[in-house]
């Protein structure tokens, strides 16, 4: 069933869409939090060992976020335009296209996990650990990248709450399973890290046949025609042109964060192991926005297929009013509880303390971190990516990754939490004011067009 995005309220509408994210996104930030709390109780080095692999791992997340992304855009629209073959053609080779980044990235991936993360400084007592979570979760690849892509598809018809639903299963049974294969609960083998990838991997190929179940008996997503090698590629040049600059800005981030990774690691394992258990309380803190962000695709696509400027304006406005708001509350409470947060998922003093700086600085700045990631969902549904990977470029690129080599050389890992909230701030801004006058420009567009036509 098609959601019509194009009337009504828009603050209602956005509500019904990123209430149901929000749980689904709780949902797969719980699983993490999960990880992380049983890989914790296994050391720190085990918890450091985890900690490195989150970059390559958000990397190849994020791409198949960046090809949902694309998908997204150009269903909305199609969807927008009333051209329902086009939506179908576009689901079906959103999932092909998947695939194929699924093989190479995989192959790639498998033959270079000692040069890559000894690159990223992880030392010889760690990377054996690396290499027990790493080979599981590229053979398991698959099922991270094409659920992501079918699910982004099912969002664009304006549907959050059966892509939720989808996650939560998903969430449900990593943390039935992490106890299980980690620790060796009820009988089954203790497998410690590669027990954490394998429940992941199982819990996201559940997620992959009731994806595809979803697109294509209940949303009717998917074409029973077999694609020609020419409609084929015109289908993936058109996700491309969104879904590969969005895939680039989605990379930027771990990227960065690899190298912000290496400048920890030069300061000891307990403080690569307090950025990532930091990172992933943060994902938790961030949910509503990143909900709302990740709603902002389809409702975005949908009003400006149908040149409903207008209404994107309005969308905006709530949005960046919310995550000031939401800013301002989560920086208050992690404030208040991050050393209490910290100290359940590992014991280590050390790693509690420095955790607990970065839950006290970073925070400050989340009501513009949000703005960012509101702007950039904003521009890719537009179909605008150039923008999006122009602001996370500057954010990371520009400033994080500058400010953080200066401040870990002055103060360590707080000047490097230091960097994370200045980078923050200016770029957020920035990206809310690119943002108005991008809409403002196209209203006037649409005004003379519709003015040309009357006359």
């Amino acid at each position: 069933m098609k959601r019509n995005l194009t009337s009504g309220p828009v603050g209602s509408q956005l509500v019904k869409l990123t209430l149901p994210m929000v749980w689904g996104l709780f949902a797969l930030i719980a699983f993490n939090l999960v990880d992380t709390y049983f890989v914790g109780q296994l050391g720190t080095t085990q918890l450091a060992a985890m900690s490195f692999t989150f970059p390559v791992v958000l990397t190849l997340g994020n791409l198949a976020f960046g090809l949902g992304i694309g998908s997204t855009s150009v269903i909305a629209r199609a969807i927008g335009e009333g051209d329902m073959r086009r939506v179908q053609r576009f689901t079906t080779n959103s999932l092909t296209l998947a695939l194929t980044a699924v093989f190479l990235f995989a192959s790639v991936g498998l033959f270079t996990i000692d040069p890559l993360f000894k690159a990223l400084g992880a030392g010889p007592e760690i990377l054996p650990f690396i290499r027990e979570y790493m080979r599981i979760w590229y053979f398991g690849i698959v099922f991270l990248v094409v659920p992501m892509v079918g699910n982004s598809a099912i969002r664009a018809t304006g549907n959050t709450l059966t892509p939720s639903i989808i996650m939560t299963v998903a969430a449900a049974t990593n943390i039935l399973l992490d106890p299980l294969l980690i620790n060796g609960a009820l009988g089954f083998p203790r497998l410690e890290l590669q027990g954490a990838a394998l429940a992941t991997v199982i819990a996201r190929a559940i997620s992959l046949v009731a994806a595809l179940l979803v697109l294509h008996f209940k949303e009717n997503l998917l074409s029973t025609q077999i694609s020609t090698i020419q409609e084929t590629l015109w289908c993936w040049r058109d996700i491309l042109s969104v879904g590969l600059p969005a895939a680039a800005a989605s990379m930027i981030t771990p990227v960065s964060i690899g190298v912000i990774t290496s400048f920890l690691a030069f300061h000891g394992a307990a403080s690569v192991a307090a950025f990532g258990l930091a990172s992933r309380v943060e994902s938790l803190a961030m949910i509503a926005v990143m909900a709302l962000a990740s709603s902002m695709g389809p409702f975005v696509g949908q009003n400006w297929g149908a040149h409903q400027v207008d209404r994107v304006r309005q969308a905006l406005s709530y949005g960046y009013s919310f995550c000031l708001s939401w800013g301002i509350l989560m920086a208050v409470g992690l404030g208040l509880s991050g050393r209490s947060l910290a100290a359940i998922f590992n014991p280590d003093p050390k790693v509690i303390e420095i955790a607990t700086r970065y839950l006290w600085l970073v925070p400050i700045s989340y009501g513009a971190a949000g703005m960012l990631q509101i702007t950039s969902s904003a521009f890719n549904a537009m179909g605008k990516p150039i923008p999006s990977i122009t602001i996370t470029g500057t954010h990371m690129v520009g400033c994080y990754i500058p400010l953080a080599y200066i401040g870990s050389r002055m103060a360590g890992p707080t000047g490097i939490f230091l960097a994370a909230a200045t980078a923050n701030l200016i770029v957020g801004f920035g990206a809310y004011v690119w943002s108005r006058r991008t809409c403002l420009q196209r209203m006037k567009t649409v005004s003379n067009n519709t003015e040309a036509q009357k006359t």
